[in-house]
């Protein structure tokens, strides 16, 4: 049984994947889903999913630098 876009979004979202719904769209077009924009313009349905990804998403953080002077005493 294949995975519905509405599902899919939602996976997402949880998943903290997303920062937002036009993140979230561009990542459900990219993975073949369908109907995305259709799907995904109800008002309910739009500010669930923001909702879900501002709760969920976390910003990557960039890759600690080693602090030359540390390194060096």
């Amino acid at each position: 049984m294949t995975t519905s876009t509405i599902e899919r979004a939602y996976q997402l979202a949880r998943a903290g994947k997303a920062e937002d719904v036009a993140a979230l769209k561009v990542q459900l077009k990219a993975d073949g889903c369908r109907a995305v924009d259709a799907l995904l313009s109800p008002r309910g349905t739009r500010g669930h999913l923001e909702a879900i990804c501002a709760a969920a998403f976390k910003r990557p953080q960039p890759p600690a630098v080693p602090n030359p002077k540390v390194m060096n005493d």
